[in-house]
């Protein structure tokens, strides 16, 4: 079972994204849903995904699990709420007794956003990571490169809550570099309790001429530092398709990942989230979703 462990939606008319108003962004400033990814997906030979916020928003966690319980294409979703709140408990259980609720199978917050760069040391949000981890749930880490000794200290304080770190905390690849953050990187690898996914590279690179020799070096730093059973493929669409299609971007990790034996590259293309996030596992090809 291949599995895109990374994407995102969107309705403008129903949640404006003010993020998209910048010029750069014009090539996705429209309306996204599963319809628009079904093809590519079944195309790509992905039988699941995982749909992941865009806003710190409540309402739209809940709309995203409705349509985790609506359509079959998406086995889990990475959902947001307030680490910070002293309700997060009361939160997490509203929103796994809610229309889709049992297809919540972790947390986000827009940490990349935050400009304190210890924000993730904060005594209450480190208490509603843990609240995070006592629901069952993961936590994915959206950091960029500088916040990573701060997310380091946050998974060696909580060593029981499993970590999903998004887009290998989107290094430089435009610019070519690689250190400090491969070595922020292995450092952050040496955590057991955490995770990484191959996702959000090209958007990275050069968009209008990234290209395979850009992406490896990085690439091949992640999966040396975590292993391919600790790695996992996401599309990050439609935020790809700023510098390239959905199939580039599968046919890009295809490539990335072609040393790899076939029983390793099963785990970064389905296995390893399946495990992570407790997605359904078809036990035949082709087999109906089955609840989380």
């Amino acid at each position: 079972m291949r599995v895109d462990a990374h994407h995102h939606v969107w309705e403008l008319g129903r949640r404006p994204q003010t993020w998209l108003d910048e010029p750069e962004s014009a090539a996705i400033r429209r309306d996204f849903g599963t319809a628009d990814l079904a093809p590519h997906a079944r195309a790509a030979g992905i039988e699941h995904t995982v749909l992941v916020q865009v806003l710190p928003d409540l309402a739209e966690t809940r709309e995203f699990l409705a349509l985790a319980a609506a359509e079959p294409l998406v086995a889990g979703v990475v959902g947001w709420a307030d680490l910070a709140a002293p309700d997060i408990a009361d939160t997490l259980a509203e929103l796994r007794q809610g229309p889709g609720g049992e297809h919540l199978v972790g947390v986000r917050h827009l940490v990349q956003g935050e400009a304190d760069p210890a924000w993730l040391a904060r005594p209450d949000v480190r208490r509603g990571l843990r609240t995070v981890g006592d629901a069952g749930l993961c936590y994915d880490l959206l950091v960029l490169p500088h916040q990573l000794p701060c997310a380091i200290e946050t998974v060696r304080a909580l060593p029981d809550q499993p970590f999903v770190l998004d887009h290998l905390a989107k290094p430089p690849i435009a610019r070519g570099e690689l250190e400090p953050w491969a070595g922020r990187l292995r450092e952050l690898a040496r955590e057991p309790n955490v995770f990484c996914k191959l996702s959000g590279l090209v958007t990275e690179a050069r968009r209008d001429a990234w290209s395979l020799a850009d992406l490896r070096p990085y690439a091949e730093t992640a999966l040396e530092a975590f292993g391919p059973d600790r790695v996992m493929f996401g599309s990050d669409w439609p935020v790809c398709l700023l510098a390239a299609s959905y199939e580039q971007v599968v046919d890009s990790t295809d490539e990335l990942t072609n040393g790899l034996q076939s029983h390793e590259r099963a785990q970064v293309f389905g296995g390893t989230a399946v495990r992570v996030y407790g997605l359904p596992e078809p036990t035949s090809p082709g087999a109906e979703k089955e609840p989380i």
